[in-house]
């Protein structure tokens, strides 16, 4: 890694809240590995909403990371204030927005910064995310119904197999592939990689999403500054779950957080 005396490339940010231990330290070996392919520094802060420290320490972030930010004391803000938090101050061009949950392909950085260089009018690139087993996750979107996001959020998998048909319109199945696709609706917050200027311009996440749909409300918002692209050369593997299988609260969470971003951006019911 560059010396930390370098102005930074790219700022990564990671919000923590009682990771997975093991996920976090794949994560956090796989961005070392894409890391290694860049040609200038990269800035990485680590926002812990609770439980952080407990699974990683700043000592053995250093060791990997040298000039690691490490930001605590601040309890749970949720998801898109924690980013904020770390990103306010960032000078970087690019900042990647990270899930603790994500393994990178080695070449995942130095492909998505090469895009970004090539195609200014691009704000926002979504990678080409794959399951464990090496399936393709869909996780760009077109606009939501009421009905669609209660089929992908907290139906049971039994009554969503009997909307697959439904299901693969709105996950965009008929335009995702392996071709570059310019302008999708909304993309998955896993990993968003924006200019920082378009970051700004926005505003960064609105901080009345405490979890859920704050990647829908910037992507909406940052469509309407400049483009959005998918780019399966960008490849990642994600360990994420829908709001169902985490529990009561979490569905809780879902449902507030749609009900606020139908408010904001429009009521579509079927």
């Amino acid at each position: 890694m560059p010396p930390a005396t370098e102005s930074a490339l790219l700022a990564v940010t990671i919000v923590l809240f009682r990771p997975h231990a093991g996920h976090l330290r794949t994560t956090l070996m796989s961005l070392r590995q894409a890391i290694a392919r860049l040609p200038g520094r990269v800035q990485l802060i680590l926002v812990d909403n609770g439980g952080g420290a407990a699974v990683v320490s700043r000592e053995e972030l250093e060791q990997d990371f040298p000039g690691v930010t490490w930001i605590g004391g601040q309890g749970n803000v949720g998801f898109g204030a924690g980013h904020n938090l770390g990103l306010r101050s960032i000078q970087a061009p690019y900042v990647l927005v990270l899930n603790p949950d994500v393994l990178l392909d080695e070449e995942s950085l130095a492909r998505a910064l090469a895009f970004m260089e090539t195609n200014p009018r691009c704000a926002l690139l979504s990678p080409a995310v794959l399951e464990v087993d090496g399936s393709r996750q869909y996780l760009c979107k077109r606009f939501p119904s009421v009905f669609d996001l209660f089929l992908r959020g907290i139906a049971p998998e039994w009554l969503r197999s009997f909307f697959a048909r439904r299901m693969a319109h709105y996950e965009m199945r008929d335009l995702v592939g392996d071709t570059v696709l310019w302008d999708p609706p909304i993309v998955s917050g896993c990993f968003m990689l924006f200019r920082k200027e378009a970051f700004d311009r926005v505003g960064g996440f609105d901080e009345s999403f405490f979890l859920y749909f704050e990647d829908f409300d910037i992507s909406l918002r940052t469509a309407r500054i400049d483009r959005l692209a998918y780019v399966p050369d960008v490849r990642i593997m994600h360990h994420g779950g829908d709001a169902a299988s985490k529990g009561w609260r979490h569905i809780r969470l879902f449902v507030s957080s749609a009900l606020r971003f139908f408010r904001i951006h429009g009521w579509k019911w079927v």
